[in-house]
């Protein structure tokens, strides 16, 4: 039987002539998969958490000293040699110029772009995945703003970057949800790179050509498999439904609410601690739903969170 080894890994970004890169290193000779690229990081050490893992590996193997990192997705990989359970963080800020202590070699590459390298150990193609998904997910309100207002909203976010848009309003009628998602696709195609999903509605999705769907959290624990969308999301409310969605091999999920939210007066939201537990171990991309804005996304980051989900706060 392999062993079992725990690993802190790090995905260090940084920002170059406009983009956002993360970086790769090259395994050396004389290790198990010498050759391949990975993300820096390594084992942890008895009596080490695993934040004070990844400062110690950083240290031996670039010559950083990191100033900001946080934590993000875990998975666990089976080699040969060892049963590998990964918990990567994301690092913001280092002190130090990087240096090649243990690795062979070190490329930067950006965001949503394949590295130019090859071969990748096979545990960090799900990473390469997440890494492509932006910091806002943004949920259309034409109900509060009507329909005009909340093109108008989705033109402005789109000009500004955004590129990630949920079709919501279940409660429109169906010729006016299917405008807004027709209207909400139009503007979405001038912008390469920009995803929509329509919630719980496969046929609406099809008719109008979005990308994928978000499934509801009583859709998706009803859900014996993924549908057949390049992408799928769902809305989790509970450790039960963040297990089936891993299951199912969604793409990533929201989770909530954590603050009190308007269209839940009196509600308190689960809280930040309670969040951070949940997702602690956690393999899919997290957006934090419920009370979210822009202000607090390191907030949100800093316990666990990929991002936000904002269905007021944008635009």
């Amino acid at each position: 039987m392999s062993r079992s080894l725990d690993v802190a890994a790090a995905v260090l970004l940084r920002e170059n002539e406009g983009k956002t890169e993360y970086l790769l290193a090259r395994r050396p000779e004389g290790k198990v998969y010498a050759g391949y690229w990975e993300f820096p990081g390594g084992k942890v050490e008895a009596g080490e958490s695993l934040r004070e893992a990844l400062d110690r590996e950083l240290h031996e193997e670039l010559g950083i000293t990191v100033e900001k990192a946080w934590p993000w997705l875990s998975c666990e990989f089976t080699y040969p040699h060892a049963h590998v359970r990964l918990r990567f963080f994301r690092v913001a800020s280092w002190r130090g110029d990087l240096v090649q202590h243990e690795h062979s070699g070190l490329v930067w590459t950006a965001l949503g772009e394949n590295p130019d390298v090859t071969p990748v150990l096979p545990a960090n193609g799900p990473i390469l995945q997440a890494l492509a998904l932006p910091a806002q997910y943004l949920l259309t309100h034409a109900a509060g703003n009507g329909l005009d207002g909340e093109l108008a909203r989705v033109d402005t976010a789109l000009a500004a970057g955004q590129r990630l848009i949920q079709i919501r309003d279940k409660e429109l009628p169906p010729d006016e949800r299917f405008r807004l998602a027709r209207g909400v696709m139009e503007r979405a195609a001038a912008h390469p790179g920009s995803v929509v999903l329509v919630n719980d509605d496969e046929t609406l999705a099809r008719r109008v050509g979005a990308h994928g769907v978000h499934l509801s959290s009583q859709r998706l624990i009803r859900s014996a498999w993924r549908p057949e969308f390049s992408c799928v999301a769902a809305s989790c409310h509970t450790p039960e439904e963040l297990r089936h969605a891993a299951a199912l091999g969604l793409d990533f999920v929201v989770f909530g609410p954590v603050l009190p939210t308007l269209s839940h007066p009196g509600a308190p939201g689960i809280g930040w601690p309670a969040f951070a537990q949940s997702v602690e171990r956690y393999p899919l991309p997290v957006y934090a739903l419920g009370g979210m804005t822009m202000e607090i996304l390191d907030t949100a980051r800093g316990h666990g969170a990929h991002g936000l989900a904002l269905m007021r706060g944008w635009g």
